[in-house]
């Protein structure tokens, strides 16, 4: 049942405007009677919160506070957030530190740039590693088995017209991060967006996050985006020397 209940919370969690009971119950595909059961439980120790009037469940305050007790853990919180910010400051454009989590990247902590426009890869966020510039530095510098893994299995969505969905040509644009030492995305996972990423190195080489600026198409090229590589490259040294590695 532990197990059970942590699968409604995970379906949760990627609902931001909440789910009704018998929603959660179709998605996990579990006995209507078994999930309100489950919820309630949930509800009853702060990891759900029920809105009554849209008859609508949420995650509950107990998961944000585990959340940032995970946070402060690993560092993202308090040594992380200076970084992104001076890098925003230099760049004018959002920062996304991001750690992979199974075939997902996810956004740990984020800086929006002053402009008037939000990047919407907010912590907590589940993105493709395919498409994103943060998901292919993750990939790019993965272990050498565990990249040999994700290249023949990671599922290839193809989120935009430009998302790469062919798996050489997946290969190709990977082995090509590897030898530049950044990654790019333009316009593969969000129609208007673009973004540079590099990864955060442990001692061995290998990518424990990834350090992304991300801007819409309409104010960056490609070219002056990747300007920023150094810079990104810097703070991602800096960060590494920070975080704990995993």
């Amino acid at each position: 049942m532990v197990g059970k209940a942590l699968g409604l919370l995970v379906l949760l969690g990627e609902e931001p405007r909440g789910a009704s009971a018998a929603e959660i119950s179709r998605r996990a595909d579990l006995p209507f009677s078994t999930t309100y059961r489950l919820l309630g439980s949930l509800a009853r120790d702060g990891f759900v919160d029920y809105e009554p009037d849209g008859r609508r469940y949420h995650l509950g305050l107990r998961i944000f506070q585990l959340g940032q007790r995970v946070s402060n853990h690993h560092g993202f919180a308090g040594a992380a957030m200076p970084v992104l910010r001076r890098v925003t400051e230099q760049t004018g454009e959002a920062t996304i530190l991001s750690v992979r989590d199974g075939h997902h990247h996810l956004t740990v902590n984020k800086v929006d740039g002053p402009q008037m426009f939000r990047v919407t890869s907010d912590p907590g966020h589940l993105g493709s590693l395919s498409a994103t510039a943060v998901g292919k530095a993750l990939v790019a510098f993965a272990e050498d088995a565990e990249r040999e893994k994700l290249l023949a299995e990671l599922p290839l969505e193809g989120l935009t017209e430009k998302s790469i969905t062919d798996r050489d040509a997946f290969r190709a644009e990977i082995e090509q991060v590897r030898r530049q030492g950044f990654a790019v995305m333009d316009e593969e996972n969000e129609i208007g967006m673009r973004a540079v990423a590099v990864p955060l190195l442990n001692s061995q080489g290998h990518a424990f996050a990834s350090l992304a600026t991300a801007v819409p198409v309409f104010r960056m090229d490609l070219e002056a985006l990747k300007a920023h590589v150094p810079l990104l490259q810097d703070a991602a040294a800096e960060l590494a020397a920070r975080l704990p590695q995993r």
